[in-house]
């Protein structure tokens, strides 16, 4: 019965950080470049169960599993929705690739192409950090920008620089750092950039509102079995102290 109590009490702990998870995902359904989580689970070493009373072979009956603990969080990078501003520092990526922003822990890369003009000329994302181009940080002149589908920025039909665009042949090892940045190790490696720049359109997230609300009601569905059972567990253990153990 104790067991049953631990076993209850990690899939609560593990259906509560699935819960806040998917939670996380909704809070962001409307951040531009945003990439969805998906909570994994992986469970405890499984127990045989044998019969103790049939000799010395006690064959297995059956297993009986001791719990489960939430193992990581994987990101999913498939493409969202491209949607139409209008807006000449609007950008986004039709394929694969990040653009490469400038922050004071050094260089972190995004999908989040709603980028803005500072008041210094820079090419700012919605934070504030500088977009990098070929030349370094991006510098805007007064004028009419453009922006190709290489990344070329010209400005009144002269040409000021080039976005900085990279990719990756490892993405399961870049680390979300908030603000829909990531950092990139050394181990993420480098791949050929496919993806074509779109001026005036932004990369909506990947989540799907209706699914993630599906998947919020099953998991606290998950929590309130596991609650029942601890319930259970603790009525059983007060029947075997207080009226079992009296005889």
């Amino acid at each position: 019965m104790i067991r049953g109590i631990y076993t209850s009490a990690s899939g609560m702990i593990a259906e509560s950080l699935r819960n806040d998870t998917i939670a996380n995902n909704l809070a962001n359904a409307n951040t531009a470049g945003y990439k969805q989580d998906i909570a994994v689970t992986k469970d405890f070493n499984t127990m045989l169960i044998r019969r103790i009373n049939d000799g010395e072979e006690q064959p297995v009956i059956g297993s009986l599993g001791t719990g489960v603990i939430t193992d990581q969080n994987v990101t999913q990078y498939a493409a969202g929705k491209m949607l139409h501003t209008g807006n000449e520092l609007d950008v986004a990526l039709d394929g694969k690739g990040f653009f490469v922003v400038k922050t004071p822990q050094g260089l972190r890369y995004t999908r989040n192409g709603t980028f803005t003009r500072s008041a210094q000329g820079e090419l700012v994302n919605s934070s504030g950090y500088p977009v990098m181009g070929q030349g370094g940080t991006v510098q805007l002149p007064d004028g009419r920008i453009s922006i190709g589908e290489d990344g070329t920025i010209q400005v009144d039909d002269s040409q000021v620089d080039r976005l900085l665009l990279v990719d990756f042949t490892g993405y399961s090892n870049l680390v979300k750092q908030g603000d829909s940045l990531f950092a990139a190790p050394a181990t993420a490696g480098n791949a050929i950039v496919t993806g074509r720049v779109r001026q005036g359109f932004i990369e909506q997230s990947n989540v799907n509102v209706v699914t993630e609300m599906i998947n919020l009601i099953a998991g606290y569905r998950a929590y309130e079995v596991n609650a029942k059972a601890i319930q259970a567990h603790d009525q059983l253990l007060d029947k075997a102290v207080n009226e079992v153990g009296r005889v």
